[in-house]
């Protein structure tokens, strides 16, 4: 424990969000944990026995954010590479292309992301001519927003051989499957050390700013490689910063696999397990065609391997997860998951806590089937945002009824499916305050949550997920994790007006949230603390 984490600290003068008390003031933090929770008052009798008083000025105390789904690596070569999630057209994407290409000569492959040809005037991704044009015949790896397809030069195609002949391999249409994988590692293997620190720092320093105390990295050979998952745990265990909890995505068969797993110092065999792909990429696995194209995309597993990898999961103590985006997708997990459970038993797969990310096309019975079975629920509220709607992604490839259905958070909390929020960074960005946002104004109005629920969702949500029911909440004896925010009024925020209404009475003891009507500016992080230890302060504050 460094010397930091030894010094006891009183926050006082500000609003603290805790359930012990819902009028908290101030707050003491010792050797790396909360020790007490209370009112002004009696923070005067800790005032002359700490280290350190800090006076926030009527500033909002939180849990900092567990974000339960990033990409670090990738997050940070985003944001300290060529990003087009801004380009409003192809031709502005292809300018920008250009001019990354010219300020990187040094660079052996040319790295971008973000791009979304559903955005753009043309409807069209960029053709292999056009970026070797723009790069003057360089290497460049430019996967789509959802990382499930890519766009790549002539010159990095040439870096693999035998490419042309894998499945997803199309000479005039960005690359899927086996085809795009082999690019992608081609490109990520000529990222040197040096650069991948220098873009896994970046992504803990941004996370840090927006009052992420820790993040879910979701690993694996489909998705990155053993060394940038091994350098991140160890960058993020000897350098201050926002905790890193690993994910290793491999089929596990026995006890074997499952020592491997954590000899990479993952804790389960999930995050991107992929049973399908994306609906933006057309390869999320549905029961029904596209409205778009005259096919249902790919499943990568059957119910057979999927009760095959939980059950050696289960057994081995382990907890194990998938990938998984169509509603045909998901039906296999749950197939699968309660066939494991028929072989190990159902209280032993629910104590598990096996895990699902996305989980986007949910039906009633597959809502009711993650409560049966326990299986938290890893979403991503900002999809919605950016794709739900009558005019958005989800119509354009579902038609506008199948797309009404997804990402049904209300139905879930229902049911009693654990959900813990994320971004898929660098899919969509680091955003926590946004993400809950996105779920409470939901697109689809009946899908809308509490902004309490919610922030539940992406602070003891994401430490639930990972088995541990005693933190992402400020309580004495939970680690000190937590976030100070500049906020405005502090209010109760529900889709029903009913709840609000009686919610916002003080005799109800709910713990007031900044307003988070669309619009609104969001809370500004001032500070992060992670178990005890200061990772961010705002400059000039």
């Amino acid at each position: 424990m460094t010397e930091s984490e030894h010094r006891t600290v009183l926050l006082r003068g500000g609003d603290v969000h805790s359930p012990a008390d819902p009028f908290a003031t101030a707050m003491v933090v010792e050797r790396g944990h909360v020790a007490w929770v209370g009112s002004e008052g009696a923070a005067d009798a800790f005032a002359s026995g700490v280290d350190e008083v800090i006076d926030l000025e009527g500033a909002l105390v939180t849990p900092a954010f567990t974000d339960a789904h990033v990409h670090t690596t990738a997050t940070g070569l985003a944001l300290t590479g060529l990003d087009l999630s801004g380009a409003h057209s192809l031709a502005d994407a292809l300018e920008r292309v250009r001019a990354y290409s010219a300020a990187r000569p040094a660079d052996t492959v040319l790295l971008g992301h973000g791009w979304d040809a559903a955005r753009w005037p043309e409807r069209r991704p960029p053709s292999r001519a056009e970026l070797d044009e723009a790069t003057g015949g360089r290497p460049l790896y430019l996967p789509r927003v959802d990382v499930h397809s890519a766009v790549v030069t002539t010159a990095l195609l040439d870096l693999v051989p035998g490419v042309t002949g894998l499945p997803g391999y199309h000479p005039d249409r960005p690359l899927t499957a086996a085809a795009h994988h082999a690019v992608r590692a081609a490109a990520h293997a000529a990222v040197t050390p040096a650069r991948r620190a220098e873009a896994q720092r970046a992504a803990r320093r941004r996370a840090a700013a927006l009052g992420i105390g820790t993040v879910h990295e979701c690993a694996g050979p489909e998705i990155s490689d053993e060394e940038d998952f091994t350098a991140l745990l160890a960058l993020a265990a000897e350098e201050p910063g926002p905790r890193v909890v690993g994910y290793w995505a491999e089929a596990v068969s026995g006890e074997k696999d499952a020592r491997r797993v954590r000899e990479l110092g993952a804790i389960g065999a999930a995050g991107d397990l992929f049973v399908d792909g994306s609906l933006g990429s057309h390869t999320a696995c549905l029961h029904e065609p596209y409205a778009d194209a005259a096919h249902t995309g790919t499943a990568h597993l059957d119910a057979a391997a999927i009760a095959a990898h939980v059950t050696a999961c289960t057994e081995a103590g382990l907890q194990a997860g998938f990938h998984a985006i169509g509603d045909a997708a998901v039906g296999a997990v749950v197939e699968g998951v309660r066939a494991a459970a028929e072989t190990v038993g159902l209280a032993r797969v629910r104590a598990a806590r096996h895990r699902v990310e996305h989980a986007e096309m949910l039906t009633p019975e597959t809502v009711a089937a993650f409560a049966e079975l326990g299986l938290t629920a890893s979403v991503q509220p900002a999809f919605d945002a950016a794709w739900g709607g009558a005019d958005g992604m989800y119509a354009e490839r579902l038609g506008a009824d199948r797309a009404r259905t997804l990402n049904p958070f209300a139905a879930m909390l229902r049911a009693g499916v654990p959900l813990a929020f994320g971004s898929d960074s660098p899919v969509t960005p680091l955003d926590p305050w946004g993400t809950v946002r996105a779920a409470a104004f939901h697109r689809t109005p009946e899908h809308r949550i509490s902004v309490r629920a919610g922030f539940t969702a992406h602070t003891r949500g994401g430490w639930r997920a990972t088995g541990r029911d005693d933190a992402g909440v400020l309580v004495p004896g939970a680690p000190a994790d937590y976030a100070v925010w500049r906020a405005e009024e502090l209010v109760v925020q529900a889709p029903d007006d009913r709840v609000a209404r009686w919610s916002t009475d003080p005799r109800s003891g709910t713990p007031g949230l900044p307003d988070l009507t669309p619009g609104v500016d969001l809370p500004v992080c001032l500070r992060t603390v992670v178990s005890g230890r200061t990772v961010f302060v705002r400059p000039n504050e």
